[in-house]
């Protein structure tokens, strides 16, 4: 009898760290799917937020801008809620009043750095009026002395609206917003972009920023590249860009799966 028990848990045991090495295969396979070859290779995860649980991780995400008015949007928490199903929504809504309300996570304070790869998993919106974004943003990106390099810039890693279905907006900004504001950037045509998750990754190393979308490079440049640690931003925006909001249906959402950062392997 003891041996047969002996057995049996020896077999039980050996089941179980099978299904555990599956397991993590799928999972390191479903983590990796799209990532570009390189960074699959030679990057390793360094922080991430999946989405799991009921509420807003508050040692990773700020409720940022709360109470600010962008155009025709008020910054508020109510927009932002995680789903249950492993992501978080943000979303525009639009009372009785016809007052618009938008929402921003952002991780300033809590997690900035320099330099990695960076990508979110993402589902678009589907109205008129709203534009969506997944960006980074130094702390002194107002600084107006033209250099980048040490006071950071804005890293738009995907800009996304409904006026323009099929197309995908990389945007960089330095130089403070007001009249010495500097910009530069890319519209790239993706006639897939409104149906399903997407991923959109950006390669930020000290001499250029690299832009993905679904594991494919779609921009470069080393124009305004940054050397400041930066912060991530997931918002959604109700400034016109994306038409005028009276043309849309609301409530709107973005739905984002994941944020991951990888830094290069030691």
């Amino acid at each position: 009898m003891f041996r047969f028990l002996l057995a049996s848990l020896m077999l039980l045991t050996s089941c179980c760290l099978n299904s555990c090495s599956a397991n993590d295969d799928l999972l390191s396979e479903k983590e990796n799917s799209q990532l570009p070859s390189h960074i699959k290779a030679t990057y390793k995860l360094f922080w991430s937020d999946e989405f799991e649980g009921s509420d807003i991780d508050l040692k990773k995400w700020n409720y940022r801008a709360e109470g600010s008015t962008r155009k025709y949007g008020v910054v508020s928490r109510q927009t932002i809620a995680l789903d249950g199903n492993g992501n978080v929504t943000i979303k525009v809504l639009k009372d009785n009043d016809g007052k618009y309300f938008i929402g921003q996570l952002g991780t300033q304070g809590l997690f900035e750095t320099t330099y990695g790869y960076f990508e979110c998993r993402a589902k678009m919106n589907k109205e008129l009026g709203p534009h969506i974004a997944f960006w980074l943003q130094s702390p002194e990106v107002g600084n107006t002395s033209n250099n980048p390099q040490e006071y950071g810039a804005e890293v738009d890693i995907f800009e996304y609206h409904m006026k323009e279905p099929d197309t995908v907006h990389h945007n960089i900004h330095w130089n403070g917003y007001g009249d010495t504001h500097k910009s530069t950037g890319a519209k790239i045509n993706l006639s897939d972009l409104k149906n399903g998750f997407h991923t959109f990754g950006l390669e930020w190393t000290k001499d250029e920023y690299v832009f993905y979308v679904d594991g494919i490079e779609t921009w470069r440049t080393s124009t305004a590249v940054s050397h400041r640690s930066e912060y991530i931003i997931l918002s959604t925006e109700l400034t016109g860009w994306g038409g005028d909001p009276q043309s849309g249906n609301f409530p709107d959402e973005v739905v984002f799966d994941y944020v991951r950062v990888y830094k290069p392997k030691q």
